[in-house]
């Protein structure tokens, strides 16, 4: 039997972007107000969401995840902060399993959870879990949704 392809959001689903704002110094976050996520080195400074590694672990074992994310462009560092924190959150389930794409319609699959419907998320073909909403407001309420959608 095929497994359903699962792709997953990192900022705002696995990863809290707020976060990182307290390993930032003032100037530089003011520098940057307004777009934070092109401060360089910001991506690697991130904690995970609360139950987000739990979470994408037990998914990993129901279905064939992906991690879906954007880049921001002019940002130099984010490619490789978000390689590495994938690597030292998730570790061997996620390995080769990072999508980088300001177009992530372009991808095929049955669901993709993303916290806003921007870079393409709202074209997606699968069901868009638009997680942090009323609906699906944390991991609590994602999992059992997916897990009833084996």
């Amino acid at each position: 039997m095929t497994r359903k392809i699962l792709y997953v959001d990192m900022d705002n689903v696995l990863v809290d972007f707020v976060s990182a704002f307290s390993r930032i110094s003032e100037p530089v976050l003011q520098e940057f107000e307004g777009r934070r996520d092109d401060i360089p080195g910001i991506f690697g400074l991130m904690d995970p969401l609360p139950d987000a590694i739990d979470a994408y672990h037990e998914l990993d074992s129901i279905f064939d995840t992906y991690i879906l994310s954007t880049s921001p462009w002019e940002n130099p560092t984010a490619l490789t902060d978000k390689l590495a924190w994938v690597k030292q959150h998730l570790g061997k389930c996620a390995r080769k399993r990072l999508i980088l794409s300001h177009h992530k319609n372009l991808n095929r699959g049955d669901f993709l959870i993303d916290d806003r419907p921007n870079n393409g998320a709202e074209q997606f073909t699968g069901e868009l879990i638009r997680f942090g909403s009323e609906e699906f407001p944390d991991w609590s309420v994602v999992l059992p949704y997916l897990r009833a959608r084996k």
